[in-house]
């Protein structure tokens, strides 16, 4: 990840060019509307991170929050990451069909997804996604990873 040095998201924010920003802003927009109660939105790694907060769940293999998802501007790209669709194959396959259906490109590493403008991916499904995982139910999904 390409990481900023600002400590709040509004700095961060403020640090990306007009076009940058506008493109991030409206991808966050959309995240924080859809997103379950009980995750924060913070400035962790560099970049705008959704996350359990440790309060809720001190018990992480790394000491930071629960990351869920993260939103940044790199270099040449902007990217998405959604750690659920990563951590779960039904929920990759449903968004792999639906940027298919919605005739978009899907341009994914492992929790991430890169993108150059808002209208890159298909907002409708990140809503979805981003919906469908309530804290409680990714701290369930964290330790039974843990497990294994």
């Amino acid at each position: 990840m390409a990481q900023r040095k600002a400590a709040t998201v509004t700095e961060y924010l403020q640090s990306l060019p007009d076009d940058r920003r506008k493109e991030i802003s409206t991808v966050r927009s959309v995240i924080k509307k859809h997103l379950p109660k009980g995750y924060q939105e913070a400035m962790d790694w560099g970049v705008i991170t959704y996350q359990v907060p440790l309060k809720n769940y001190p018990d992480t293999y790394n000491g930071k929050p629960l990351c869920y998802a993260a939103l940044a501007a790199q270099k040449n790209y902007n990217t998405l990451y959604l750690m659920r669709p990563y951590a779960d194959p039904a929920q990759l396959k449903f968004l792999k069909e639906s940027f298919a259906k919605a005739g978009k490109k899907l341009d994914m590493g492992k929790s991430c997804i890169h993108f150059k403008a808002a209208e890159d991916l298909p907002l409708s499904v990140i809503a979805t996604v981003i919906a469908s995982t309530p804290p409680d139910q990714w701290i369930a999904a964290a330790n039974a990873a843990r497990k294994r």
